[in-house]
């Protein structure tokens, strides 16, 4: 039976309130200054266990920061540059500001607040990523019986700006390949069959299979702060990709010199090569020195651009958004739309040409083209 008592204290007459959680045993809440204030909480103390929302107040005091640690290590099924990923967004930023502070006094015009703060500084795609760390705590503590509701839930983001995605073209493509000296056959076939950089560089001699022109992406490997870590693809779903046959020569000798090593594309030391690496000391100059030759006119892409450059010729060369799909290793064929959208504004003028082409050399087109009468 829940009760309100009265009792005094040097600052006056304070009321206390007794109850019953659901499992039965008792608790108490005091320091309310007045009866009414008392038979309030008492009231929504009531309703929330008849709903089956009632959260133990003891539970409710603990500091963001412990829940935020249970949370980092139950992530144990994301990929490692996602767990680098999050570790990176606790420690820099979300930490520094939540960690020392109880979740039950984290309030939604607190988050608002500083989401809005981070926003003067990040792009949108970074305070994005690292709002969803700090939402993602408090909806675990809400699971965990902590919290009632997500106090991060329903926050207005920065809104997200599409950067202008660059493609390069078949010659371009060779000429930085002709640019980059002995890594020419790594950018060609980045270039032509989209693997992710990742997938590229764990690739084993035994995944190519040079009579039929395939390449079975079964691994990948990350450079997680400094230590390569070794997985599945980025989707944890393995997959096939064709390659042109302009690759064959080069692309079979990579394969019998890495099968000493087990890489195609391997290092001086035999290791998988690491993109930051990769990119400041052998794609970022040769960037630099046909951006010169061509008097600025050379796109300023990156290693990532290579696997976009790949999507808009094969496009271009008459592939599908399913078999596109396929070959980049999207989850869906909308995903691989809503990406690649850029690439397909002439495909309602195509259509309508093949079609119009196709009635008129129909029996059909042939009757319209008589007339009427026909």
């Amino acid at each position: 039976m829940a009760t309100i008592e009265a009792y005094e204290t040097a600052s006056g007459r304070r009321y206390r309130v007794r109850y019953r959680r659901p499992d039965n045993t008792q608790t108490d809440k005091r320091g309310f200054r007045t009866k009414r204030d008392a038979e309030g909480f008492l009231a929504t103390v009531e309703v929330s266990k008849l709903r089956g929302e009632w959260i133990d107040p003891s539970r409710s005091r603990v500091l963001f920061g412990e829940v935020a640690e249970a949370w980092y290590a139950g992530k144990v099924r994301v990929k490692p540059t996602t767990r680098s990923g999050y570790r990176n967004s606790l420690d820099k930023h979300v930490l520094p500001a939540w960690g020392r502070i109880r979740i039950a006094d984290i309030e939604h015009s607190g988050v608002q607040a500083w989401v809005a703060q981070l926003s003067e500084t990040l792009s949108p795609s970074s305070t994005r990523q690292i709002y969803l760390v700090l939402s993602g705590v408090l909806a675990f503590a809400v699971r965990d019986g902590r919290l009632a509701r997500n106090p991060a839930s329903d926050i207005e983001l920065p809104r997200l700006v599409a950067s202008e995605r660059k493609y390069l073209s078949h010659a371009q493509v060779h000429a930085l390949a002709n640019e980059v000296g002995d890594w020419q056959t790594l950018v060609r076939f980045l270039a032509y069959t989209g693997l992710r950089w990742g997938e590229a560089t764990a690739l084993r001699p035994a995944d190519v299979d040079l009579p039929n022109r395939l390449v079975h992406v079964r691994r990948a490997v990350a450079d997680v702060r400094g230590t390569l870590v070794w997985g599945t693809p980025k989707t944890h779903e393995q997959r096939t990709v064709p390659f042109p046959s302009i690759l064959d020569n080069d692309l079979a000798a990579h394969v019998s010199a890495g099968a000493r090593v087990g890489l195609v594309f391997a290092g001086s030391s035999g290791a998988p090569v690491r993109g930051g690496n990769f990119r400041r000391r052998v794609f970022g100059p040769a960037i630099a020195r046909l951006k010169i030759i061509s008097n600025g006119a050379f796109p300023d892409v990156t290693p990532h651009d290579l696997r976009h450059t790949a999507a808009s010729l094969a496009i271009s060369a008459g592939a599908n958004v399913k078999i596109l799909q396929r070959m980049l290793g999207h989850a869906s064929a909308a995903m691989t739309l809503d990406v690649y959208a850029d690439l397909f504004p002439e495909d309602l003028t195509s259509v309508s040409i093949a079609l119009d082409r196709a009635a008129r050399d129909s029996d059909v087109g042939k009757m319209w083209a008589n007339g009427p009468s026909a």
